[in-house]
């Protein structure tokens, strides 16, 4: 799709299945070049970074093909070659394939990984890491090179920051590791217990998901198997505010209520009512929303980066002034000047921090999408506007959203993309 129109005004009622998790499923599928059977991944969201992950799967060799709502891989007859270089730089999560491929093989050749234009996001964490481990790497202006040429090593790992990505191409490299590793400062999302899970399905032995402290017992045969990736906590997240800022009550199938906290905190906050139920998360909008003061985003469990934009969004409806301060990536803020051209009132205190006055009216109108929080922000101030807000950049939605479209026409919502 090349845009999507809004037609706001609409409060949303009803019920949407939140789709398989595009952080969980990444590093899941890069994990199946670790086996030498099908693997049959299931709740595999059809999202564009997901198409890239496995169009990189088929260049080295791997049978691919959707059943269903899964898919089925089997990485018998990889083969190293130079992979995709357009479907690497146009994809972050791509950089999951060094420590797997790592494992699989002992090397890698690869362009500079991609993704949304939302920051600076080193790749050192995860260089320092895997050298530790006995890999060498030459690394020239556009291109890396890995290679473990005495095989990978099991070591004390501390990491300089909880980064998920770090954590979670360690823990590849290490289930094939000769010895034991230790992840110190690992991060905490449930993506990376998501990971593990699926590992330790296959036959790895690791201790410590979800805590600061991974342990791995390398070495051991790896198994294909099927794994259900669980539900998009940020997806749920954004369909939530977006019932905040457009109003109405709506029932979230599925959702991961157990990793929101921080998400149903907040909500809470804002004035809104939720009951988590059998069938998933039901939420209430208040009448009208209450100040919070200040919203911190933070590693998880705090309240998560990738809601950030959305949420900014909502508090242009709430009473008063809100102060949100982003933690984890410097350029989060990308989305300000298309919502102040719809009528917010948001000033830029410094490059981590702005002030959001409340009780402003959003006006539709033509605004573009700069990455895909950022997008999917525009598209909850699309509901909340009066008039039609048209949304280009719509690649970027595309790449975490699996029809977000849909999803919201399934709540009353009127929006269709062209």
């Amino acid at each position: 799709m090349d845009s999507i129109h809004v037609y706001g005004g609409v409060s949303l009622q009803g019920n949407v299945k939140i789709q398989g998790s595009k952080n969980a499923v990444l590093p899941i599928l890069a994990a199946t070049i670790l086996t030498k059977e099908m693997n049959v991944i299931h709740n595999c969201p059809r999202i564009t970074d997901v198409y890239q992950m496995l169009h990189l799967l088929r260049g080295i060799g791997c049978y691919v093909s959707w059943e269903g709502n899964g898919v089925r891989i089997d990485a018998g007859n990889v083969n190293l070659s130079r992979m995709d270089a357009e479907a690497i730089t146009g994809m972050r999560s791509s950089l999951f394939l060094m420590g797997a491929l790592l494992g699989r093989v002992g090397e890698i050749v690869m362009e500079y990984p991609g993704g949304c234009c939302i920051g600076n996001r080193p790749i050192d964490l995860h260089i320092e890491a895997l050298k530790k481990m006995g890999v060498h790497f030459q690394i020239g202006s556009e291109h890396i090179a890995a290679s473990a040429r005495d095989g990978l090593k099991g070591a004390t790992i501390k990491l300089d920051k909880p980064s998920v990505g770090a954590t979670e191409n360690v823990i590849l490299a290490a289930v094939m590791a000769e010895g034991n590793t230790v992840i110190e400062a690992a991060a905490l999302e449930p993506e990376v217990v998501a990971l593990c899970q699926y590992l330790k399905v296959c036959g790895a032995r690791i201790e410590g998901a979800g805590t600061a402290r991974i342990s791995i017992e390398g070495g051991n045969r790896l198994y294909g198997t099927g794994y259900t990736v669980p539900s998009d906590r940020i997806v749920a997240g954004t369909y939530l505010f977006g019932c905040l800022g457009a109003g109405g009550n709506v029932m979230l199938e599925d959702a991961p209520v157990e990793q929101m906290e921080a998400v149903l905190s907040l909500a809470e906050s804002l004035g809104a009512e939720y009951h988590i139920e059998k069938e998933g998360l039901y939420i209430q909008a208040p009448e009208k929303l209450v100040p919070i003061g200040e919203l911190i985003t933070a590693p998880y469990p705090g309240f998560p980066t990738d809601l950030q934009s959305i949420v900014l969004t909502v508090l242009t409806r709430a009473e008063g002034t809100c102060i949100v301060n982003e933690t984890i990536f410097e350029n989060r803020f990308r989305v300000v000047d298309a919502l102040n051209k719809m009528g917010a009132d948001i000033l830029m205190l410094d490059d981590k921090k702005v002030q959001v006055r409340g009780e402003t009216s959003l006006e539709g109108c033509q605004v573009m999408a700069e990455e895909l929080r950022g997008g999917a922000a525009l598209i909850v101030a699309g509901l909340m506007a009066e008039g039609e807000t048209i949304i280009d950049g719509c690649n970027y939605i595309e790449r975490g959203y699996e029809n977000i479209c849909k999803d919201l026409r399934e709540l009353g919502a009127r929006i269709h993309s062209v």
